[in-house]
């Protein structure tokens, strides 16, 4: 089938990689994530990790570090702790930085030289959840044969004989400076020809691990900063809050009458704004925005924009009167960084914020991807509201539908047929994408069309095939 644009359709589900019944696997999308304390998000499990990744990255004779943050859930220090000791019971050290956001561990893993970096977080789920993934010594997150180097390690029990002894044991300390080192950075980021002076900034910070670094770079930078979400106590991150809740912060941006809003998830790897009006922008707006500034200066890497399959056609044709092409990837910003390295591009991101200036940064970066958007605004003098006006999405609906079990979609005759059926209705005018979470035991399911009522139905009539087979 071709899409919309009469381009060739790659949205059809074939498979989830975790699908694999015949090898349990530890890794998603995004690392490894669970309920804490319950399997896989257990202290045990952490320390094998730990043992496993130390092994891996022995090589040379030189004292091994890894850096290791976390964000503000409870369940954090109890991770953090075992995750370190089976670092150091491979005589491996490690460097403790507490809270703090997932591109800082990439960012400080590279400036420090460690040979790897680790995030204790869940990103945006709940509170009761969390998750490790690891960057390597060049910031960028480990590659899936890697991940399957240290699944197998832990399953076969290849290293356990392995037991540094006396002073080869690896030793933890903590870098008291770390949040002070990143903010530098960030602020170097943003133009020096610039300042936020005048402006007024609201910022939800989800209770998040930006909770102090992100006000203070906007502050620092000039801005008056109106603050939400900066109290985490362990268990409010991301609750009603945050990227993934902005309707308070957009009413904090029509109270202060702020020139706009910034929302980060828990781990402030990705952004969502709200413009002076109080309407909330996704990530696919902002791409297209920082994609016409970006080929104004010249400086689009090969007029080419990296984003995935859930990105709305209408990203596609607001930057086509650049002519700018778009190279379209798995879900995953891992995805979309994999892509714009192998091929050579600067930009890209997803919908739903992970947005990603390789120039700048190895990984998504929420406060770093404001700072581009803010010096865009700055720049060109208009309001985010005039800005936005380049982009006209397609009427889009995301359905998510929780479920007990995985199995192939290709094998549940009624769930192939509703989706058919929605494909069949589109035609050339829309497109249906079906897939499982990477991180949550759901499955998502969006439907672009013209019409939104038309949409809403089709989603609907998957998700009840699909909780009829799953549920």
């Amino acid at each position: 089938r071709r899409g919309a644009e009469g381009r060739e359709d790659m949205y059809r589900l074939k498979a989830h990689p975790m699908e694999d019944k015949s090898s349990p696997k530890l890794f998603g999308t995004d690392g490894v994530r669970g309920v804490a304390n319950v399997h896989p998000m257990t202290a045990e499990v952490s320390l094998q990790l730990g043992r496993a990744l130390a092994y891996l990255i022995r090589n040379g004779t030189h004292r091994h570090r890894v850096v290791i943050g976390k964000d503000t859930r409870l369940s954090g220090y109890m991770l953090e702790q075992a995750l370190a000791s089976g670092i150091a019971s491979m005589g491996v050290d490690t460097v403790l930085v507490g809270p703090m956001p997932t591109p800082a561990i990439a960012n400080l893993t590279v400036s420090m030289r460690a040979d790897a970096g680790a995030v204790i977080s869940a990103s945006h789920n709940p509170y009761q959840d969390n998750g490790i993934k690891f960057f390597w010594r060049d910031g960028f997150k480990l590659p899936d044969e890697t991940e399957a180097r240290i699944e197998n390690l832990i399953a076969t029990g290849k290293i356990d004989h392995i037991r540094p002894t006396a002073t080869r044991i690896g030793r933890s300390e903590r870098l008291d400076d770390a949040r002070g080192r990143y903010v530098v950075f960030l602020k170097n980021t943003f133009p020096r020809e610039l300042t936020l002076e005048g402006l007024t900034i609201a910022i939800d910070c989800a209770h998040g691990a930006a909770y102090r670094v992100a006000p203070s770079v906007l502050e620092e930078l000039g801005a008056r900063v109106i603050k939400l979400g900066v109290e985490p106590d362990g268990k409010n991150i991301n609750h009603r809050c945050g990227a993934l809740h902005p309707d308070s912060l957009a009413r904090a941006v029509l109270k202060h009458q702020a020139h706009l809003g910034i929302a980060l998830d828990g781990d402030a790897d990705r952004l969502i704004v709200v413009d002076e009006r109080g309407r909330v922008v996704d990530g696919d707006a902002i791409m297209a925005i920082c994609t016409g500034e970006l080929v104004a200066r010249r400086e689009l890497s090969k007029k080419t924009l990296v984003t995935t399959v859930m990105s709305n056609i209408g990203l596609e044709r607001a930057v086509a009167r650049w002519g700018v092409k778009v190279k379209r990837t798995k879900v995953g910003d891992r995805y979309v960084v994999e892509e714009m390295r192998k091929n050579g591009y600067n930009l890209g991101g997803e919908q739903s914020g992970h947005l990603i200036f390789l120039d700048h940064a190895t990984t998504g970066d929420g406060t770093l991807a404001a700072l581009q958007l803010l010096a865009v605004l700055c720049r060109q003098q208009k309001p985010l509201s005039e800005l936005t006006g380049i982009f006209e999405p397609v009427p889009q609906t995301l359905l998510n539908v929780v479920v007990k079990k995985r199995r192939e979609l290709g094998e549940l005759p009624e769930v192939m047929k509703a989706i058919r059926s929605a494909e069949s209705k589109l035609s050339r005018d829309g497109r249906v994408f079906v897939r499982f979470s990477g991180t949550e035991p759901k499955v998502r399911i969006l439907i672009e069309g013209p019409e939104r009522a038309k949409n809403e139905q089709y989603a609907k009539d998957i998700a009840q095939a699909l909780t009829r087979a799953l549920g």
